[in-house]
C-alpha cells in the first residue's frame, strides 16, 4: 500500500510499515487544498495527528483509501460515520500514551495539593514562607474518574498506594477491572462524594461543555477538577465562576477551551482564562499530558501493530 504521512510521528511507524513491504511517503507540506485537488488520490493509508480535518470532502478525494492512522487518542478530527460508510478503517493509539497521561494527571494533582507551583515561584522570588505553603495530603481522599478507558484506568492504577477511595463513572462501560479500592458508581454519586474529579473523555457532541455552571453546581464537596482530555469539555467561563463561587476548590488543566483545533496554540485569551491564570488554585500545562519521550515512540509502535494486524500483506 501507499501510505502518506501528513504529519510528523516517530519514525518507528514508517520503519515497520516499510519493512512489511508498504510504501511510506512523507507529505508534511501537503495542505488540505492539495488533497482536495487530488494530489494524493493514490493513497491507501493516511497518518495524521490533529492538523488535518478528515471530513467527508477530504475522504471523497481519496478513492483508494483503506485506513487512517491517528497518532494519539482523540478522533474528533475524523468523520467516523463517513469513514465507516466507505469501509475505511480508523486506528488510534491511546495505549501508547496512557502511562504518560496517568502520571501527568497525578503529578498535577500532587503539585496542586502541595502548592508546589506557587512555592517554587515564591522561593525563586527570594521568600521562604513555610506556613503559606502548607499543603494537603492525597491519602484518604475520594478521587472520582469520569471516563474509564485507557486514560482513566491508567490514572486509577497510578493512584494505587496513595490510600485513596476511587470512584469511577463511565456511561458506556459494563466490564470493570478488579482493582483494589475501585468502585463503579453512577454520575450523581461521583459528583456528590468526590474530593477530586478527573476527566478522561473523548470530545463529542455529548461531552462538549459537559462541565458547565449547572454541572458544577451539582458537586457536593468543592473538589479539585483535573482535565487532561480535551479543552472544550470544560467551559472556561464555568471554571472561573466555579472557583469564584466555591463550587470547585482548584483546577489542574492540561487542556483549554481556547486551544486551536490543531491543539498547537491558543486562539484567544478570554477574560475567564485570565481569571484562571491569576488564581493560585489553578495549575496549567500546554497539552503535554501524553507528550513524553517514551510515548512518542509507543504511539507509533502501537499504530504499526494495529495497521499490520489489519493489513498484513501489501496490495
Amino acid at each position: 500500500m501507499t501510505i502518506y504521512f501528513l504529519e510528523t510521528v516517530h519514525e518507528r511507524l514508517a520503519e515497520r510499515l516499510t519493512a512489511a513491504g508498504h510504501t511510506c511517503i512523507e507529505a508534511f507540506s501537503v495542505q488540505r487544498a492539495d488533497v482536495l485537488a487530488g494530489q494524493i488520490s493514490d493513497a491507501h493509508g493516511l497518518v495524521v495527528r490533529s492538523r488535518f480535518l478528515v471530513d467527508a470532502p477530504l475522504l471523497a478525494a481519496l478513492p483508494e483509501l483503506r485506513f487512517i492512522a491517528r497518532s494519539g487518542s482523540g478522533l474528533e478530527n475524523i468523520d467516523l460515520p463517513t469513514a465507516a460508510s466507505r469501509n475505511v478503517a480508523v486506528f488510534n493509539s491511546p495505549e501508547g500514551n496512557r502511562v504518560a497521561v496517568g502520571e501527568h494527571a497525578l503529578g498535577m494533582l500532587l503539585a496542586l495539593l502541595h502548592k508546589l507551583h506557587v512555592a517554587d515561584r515564591s522561593v525563586r522570588a527570594g521568600a521562604w514562607l513555610r506556613e503559606a505553603h502548607r499543603g494537603l495530603e492525597l491519602s484518604g481522599r475520594t478521587v472520582g474518574i469520569i471516563g474509564f478507558g485507557q486514560m482513566g484506568s491508567a490514572f486509577a492504577q497510578r493512584l494505587q498506594g496513595f490510600e485513596c477511595r476511587i470512584l469511577a463513572y463511565d456511561k458506556y462501560r459494563t466490564d470493570w477491572p478488579a482493582q483494589p479500592g475501585l468502585q463503579a458508581v453512577d454520575e450523581a454519586t461521583l459528583l456528590a462524594e468526590s474530593d477530586v474529579i478527573s476527566l478522561h473523555l473523548p470530545l463529542t457532541d455529548e461531552t462538549h461543555h459537559l462541565v458547565s455552571s449547572h454541572w458544577l453546581q451539582r458537586l457536593g464537596k468543592s473538589p479539585i477538577l483535573i482535565n487532561t482530555s480535551r479543552g472544550p469539555i470544560a467551559s472556561t467561563g464555568a471554571l472561573a465562576e466555579g472557583l469564584q463561587r466555591g463550587w470547585i476548590s482548584g483546577a489542574a488543566l492540561d487542556v483549554l477551551e481556547e486551544e486551536g483545533r490543531d491543539l498547537l496554540n491558543l486562539t484567544t485569551r478570554s477574560e475567564a482564562l485570565e481569571a484562571l491564570a491569576a488564581d493560585p488554585r489553578v495549575i496549567f500545562s500546554p497539552h503535554v499530558a501524553g507528550w513524553t519521550q517514551e510515548s512518542y515512540f509507543k504511539l507509533s509502535d502501537v499504530l504499526a501493530d494495529k495497521v499490520l494486524r489489519a493489513f498484513p500483506q501489501p496490495h
